[in-house]
């Protein structure tokens, strides 16, 4: 099997160092930036299996870049996670809605690093039906594309899993803990306002009919 490769852009190189040196221990395929651009042309040129992206850097900062990265067809697989300092509400509301997948607070642990990178890289494959449908939308799992009355939509990975998660079981209410164990993993600690983030993401481009919402408990596809 080849190496995972991993793409690491922090305008800090000390920072860069450290996350490069505990990933190349674990066999990973490390490249890194130190700036926007040079991110998305290593990111273009190499196609990463992950990219750890910080959010404060001078000139292109980690949301524009994260946004112009979603929108490179090439990456269409790639899984995105935010590192920072900052670890308001707000910053990371942000960076989910850029379309990232996770967000890590730094200081980190090596081994925590190591622990939710792999944690992330697990979540990459799928499994269960290639296919699921539903009047008016389906969700191809194995091309990760989904469709809303025979129109393509582009969806964030996290956004796709959740749906597809929701989309398995018609009806069905996902309590808020399975939804994150299930789509974001055991391992990936990430904030509460995750799930209601992509839904929201979720209801803007699906329409809000097919995603309900269960107050104190979790959220259920129907058929409106």
């Amino acid at each position: 099997m080849s190496q995972e490769k991993i793409l690491i852009v922090d305008d800090e190189q000390d920072i860069v160092e450290f996350i490069s040196y505990n990933l190349v221990k674990e066999g990973y395929s490390v490249f890194t930036a130190n700036n926007g651009k040079d991110a998305l042309k290593i990111a273009d040129e190499n196609q990463p299996d992950l990219i750890v992206l910080d959010v404060m850097m001078p000139g292109m900062d980690g949301v524009e870049t994260c946004v112009e990265l979603r929108n490179n067809s090439k990456l269409t697989d790639t899984i995105i996670t935010f590192l920072s300092a900052r670890g308001e509400d707000y910053s990371q509301i942000a960076g989910l809605e850029a379309g990232a997948d996770d967000y890590i607070t730094k200081p980190i642990k090596p081994r925590l690093l190591v622990s939710r990178v792999k944690a992330l890289l697990r979540r990459r494959s799928l499994a269960g039906a290639a296919e699921i449908s539903m009047t008016g939308i389906a969700v191809d799992r194995e091309k990760y594309i989904v469709y809303k009355e025979g129109e393509e939509l582009k969806l964030p990975r996290k956004e796709f899993e959740l749906l597809s998660l929701l989309l398995s079981k018609p009806g069905k209410v996902f309590e808020r803990n399975e939804i994150l164990e299930r789509v974001w993993g055991s391992e990936v600690i990430v904030g509460d306002r995750t799930i209601d983030v992509h839904i929201r993401k979720l209801r803007e481009k699906l329409g809000g009919q097919y995603l309900k919402t269960i107050k104190g408990v979790g959220y259920k596809y129907e058929e409106s």
